[in-house]
């Protein structure tokens, strides 16, 4: 099943934390794990798709992303229908 995780800045944006997130990403891709990301063109977070087997699965694997742990950003799951 595909997930949608939107990534949204908080006050305590810490932006050494961006090459981290970068690299965890990265691991995701090698894993076979993430389908597509990107930033949102204002700068307040971006979003990507990952395979997971449930919503249970998705939210860990967002909440390991360094942007969540460092709250740096705010992390939202959906299970997507997408098309």
């Amino acid at each position: 099943m595909k997930y949608l995780i939107i990534a949204l800045r908080t006050t305590e944006f810490d932006t050494s934390f961006i090459d981290k997130h970068h690299a965890y990403l990265q691991k995701l891709r090698d894993q076979g794990k993430l389908e597509t990301t990107g930033p949102f063109t204002d700068k307040s977070g971006g979003a990507y798709i990952i395979l997971a087997q449930d919503i249970s699965e998705a939210k860990e694997i967002a909440y390991q992303d360094p942007l969540y742990q460092s709250k740096s950003s705010t992390f939202t799951v959906y299970e997507w229908d997408a098309h």
